[in-house]
Order: C-alpha cells, then structure tokens, then sequence
C-alpha cells in the first residue's frame, strides 16, 4: 500500500470518526435563523451565528479568528494561520447567512430544526452553506491532527466566512477591496456549489454575468376607451409585448443583436431530465431553445423578463394603455463583455419600437462573468484529491447565476487560483422549502479538502 493511499484511508477514518460531531454542530447552525436581513428577523441571530463560527475555526486550530463589520452592517468572519515556512496558502470561503424560510407550511418539517429523513438532513442552511462551513471544520480536524512539525496544517490557511451573501448587499467585496492583505492566498476555494448529483465530483469552473435594464413604452397621453379607439389607437402593452417578443427566436433562443448566442459547454453535460426535474418543469411543456441543456444554461446568454408595470387582470377596465414598462435580466456567459451585453439590449430594444413609439432604456446592475482557471497546479492538485475520495474522476459545470465576489477575488488576489465546489447537490432544493443535504457529500468533501491541503503543500508559495 502506498503511503499516499495510507494517508487517504487514515484522512477518511478520521473524518467519518468526527461525522457525529459534525451533525451536532451541524443541528447547532441550522438553529441560528441567521437570514442577513433585520426586517424579517433579528440581527442578533447573525451575530450568534458568527460568534459560533469564530469560536468553531478557533477551536479547529485556526490561531487568529476576528469579526470585522463591513459596509452593509453584516460581520465577515476572518482568520489566518501561517503554514510551514514555504508553503503556499489557501483561503476558504463559505457563508454562514441563509435564505429566508419562506412559506413554513410547505416544509415538512421546522426549518430550523435539523431533521433526518431518508438518509438526509433537512433544514434551511443545511447545505447553503451551513453544510460547507461543517465541511470546512472537518477537514481542518483531520489534517490538524496529523500533523507533527510544529504548524497545526501542512499550508497556510485563511478563512472568511460571510454574512450577507443571500441579500447580495456587497459587505464583503467592499472589505476584500479595502484590505486585500487578509485575503491573500496561492489557492481560493468558494465553497458554495455543489456536485452535478450526490457522489460526482464536480468543479464550477464558469458563472454568467448580469446585465439589467428597465424599458419604458409611452404612446398615449393618457389612457382611452378601448371600444371608441381600439385598432388604430397606439397601445402601449401591445408595443412592450411585440418588443419584448423580438428577443428570442422562432425555436425560443435568446437572441440580442450584436450579441453571439450559439456558444458550447465542453465540460460535464446536464441531461434534460435532470434540468426539468431541477427546474420542477410542468409534463408537456418544452424547454425552448436549441443545442444541449448546459449550452443554454451555462454557455449562452439568456433573457429573462422579471417584470412588469401593467394593470393586473382583476380590476383591470376596457382601456388602452398610454404607457408600459418591463424589467428585463440579461445573463452574460464567460467571454462576453457585460457593458458591451448591456449596451446591445438598449440599442436593440430601440431599434424594435413599433409605430414610433417612445422607448426609453434605464441602466441597472451590470456583472461581469467569471472563468476559472484549471491549468495550475492548485486545480491538478485538487482534481487529484476529489477522485481519490470520490473514486471517481473530477467533472466541471458553470453556474448561469453570478457571484461576483469571484470576481473581485481575482482583481484583488491576482496571482490566486480560483475554484468553486462545495455540497450544495442538486436535489439539496437550496433556496426553497425543505432544503436537505446528503451526509455523503459533507463527508467526501472533507476527505477531498483535506487530501488537497496535504497534497498542496509541496507547491512552494507564489
């Protein structure tokens, strides 16, 4: 037996050792209702969420663990520990802020309760990302106590752990780019995906941008009698809705002009049952558009309408409209340029207004897309460990949503390679009621990460 499998069945036995451990603590997360937002519930109970993660790394062996309040009012959770003279450093990013239960009735059991049930654990967090912060813990008690030369972990090690990620505010891209110096590191791992399903090592190696506008539709002066003038009488809704339709095509495409909408996904495919399962879509209904399922949803931009200002259906009186608006979100895949995205939407939606009508396009958020990349030697070294402790080898996705302190990871943390994995599996249901994690996933992503670490060390710090 090599000693690098020795290492493995020695990483493992000791990670399934603390999985008792991890479910407790796992239970003590999930019971902090640490939604980042203090209308819905108090802050207190993100602070004590934050408290707890401080003290749980500080125990795990991290030396210097601190609460730093950033711009939204929301406390990051920092901590370094230097490695062995040389090493490199590796920083590990998780959240620890959830998503809002929603409508409790449709969760069968307490959200913030974890419960075991076929073999998962359910609870709002339980995977996104509360599961990972465990994982993290985990893999930092292997490795820790394995180590004999004087440094608790083969490299250095750096955490942030987030408390506003979910409401998207900005504390912690603002805090990167103030103190880039805490964030400094050979190797970031963003521990907030997940494999393609249970036990498939996967890499998220893409995330598409954002580019949003808001259109507005003025016709009339006011609205008029739709019996007295309808026909010739410019409606405003009826100009929105012709607009609006030029933006995919006869087979249901996205199609921008001056926008390429035909790219490829060369990684790990997504089979169309899965997506309409995971997108919970109706039996009868086709999924538009051409090319495979991850062409579409991670390799192509895509036009979504959020919304509309328009009379609703009940209440609504026989008038023509004399104005309308939509909100529109363009998603930008890697390589295409968001800023550029953003100024073909406006000059296409203009250019598609029927009979003269006032169009005017307001600017929002652009984002820009993010590649990783997966020809260093931090990649190969962890690509190496996932199929030690899957057994299977590593396979990549993108993400069609955007997590644009990836982003600012690279622009602050240049010379940093940057990968996304994490235990947020598909059937997780991240987001919405009864969300689950499968135990598995915590417990070979811990192996994964710590064999990283261990393996990581021999590459000397940049």
């Amino acid at each position: 037996m090599s000693d690098d499998k020795t290492d493995s069945d020695q990483i493992r036995a000791k990670v399934q050792a603390l999985m008792p451990t991890a479910r407790d603590e796992l239970a003590t997360l999930v019971g902090f209702r640490s939604v980042a937002d203090p209308r819905q519930f108090p802050k207190e109970e993100c602070v004590r969420a934050a408290t707890w993660v401080r003290d749980a790394f500080l125990a795990a062996g991290v030396g210097k663990v601190e609460l730093i309040e950033t711009t939204d009012g929301s406390n990051a959770v920092v901590g370094h520990q230097p490695g062995p003279e040389g090493a490199p450093t590796v920083l590990l990013y998780c959240h620890y802020d959830v998503q809002p239960p929603g409508d409790e009735n449709k969760w069968h059991t307490a959200p913030f309760e974890l419960t075991e049930r076929d073999g998962r654990w359910y609870g709002r967090g339980a995977a996104d990302c509360k599961g990972n912060i465990v994982m993290h813990l985990l893999a930092l008690r292997a490795l820790r106590s394995s180590t004999t030369d004087g440094s608790p972990f083969p490299v250095g090690i750096r955490l942030v752990a987030e408390g506003s990620e979910e409401m998207g505010t900005g504390g912690l891209e603002d805090l990167v780019q103030e103190q880039p110096e805490l964030f400094q590191a050979d190797m970031i791992l963003v521990v907030d995906t997940g494999n393609a399903e249970v036990g498939e090592p996967t890499a998220t190696v893409t995330l598409r941008g954002v580019a949003n506008v808001v259109v507005h539709v003025e016709t009339l002066a006011g609205e008029i009698h739709s019996g007295m003038f309808g026909g010739p009488a410019p409606d405003a809704m009826a100009a929105l809705v012709q607009m609006l339709a030029t933006l995919r095509d006869a087979d249901g495409n996205t199609v921008v002009d001056g926008l390429e909408s035909g790219q490829s996904w060369d990684g790990v495919g997504y089979e169309e049952s899965q997506f309409r399962t995971d997108a919970g879509v109706l039996d009868g209904v086709d999924l538009p558009g051409t090319g495979s399922v991850a062409d579409r949803v991670w390799a192509r931009p895509a036009l979504t309408i959020l919304g509309m200002d328009c009379p609703p259906v009940v209440g609504s009186a026989a008038a023509i409209q004399p104005r309308a608006s939509a909100r529109l979100n363009l998603r930008v895949p890697p390589g295409m340029d968001p800023q550029r995205a953003q100024d073909a939407l406006t000059a296409h939606l203009l250019s598609k207004a029927p009979w003269g009508a006032r169009v005017t396009v307001e600017p929002e958020q652009v984002g820009s897309p993010f590649r990783a990349r997966t020809d260093g030697p931090g990649y190969a070294a962890l690509g190496a460990a996932m199929a030690e402790a899957f057994g299977k080898p590593l396979g990549t996705v993108g993400q069609g949503g955007s997590i644009p302190l990836c982003n600012v990871f690279a622009a602050e943390v240049p010379g940093a390679e940057i990968v996304m994995l994490g235990v947020e599996e598909p059937r997780c249901l991240i987001h919405a009621p009864n969300e689950s994690v499968d135990p598995s996933e915590i417990e070979n992503l811990a192996v994964a990460e710590a064999l990283f670490l261990e393996r990581f060390a021999s590459t000397p710090s940049a």
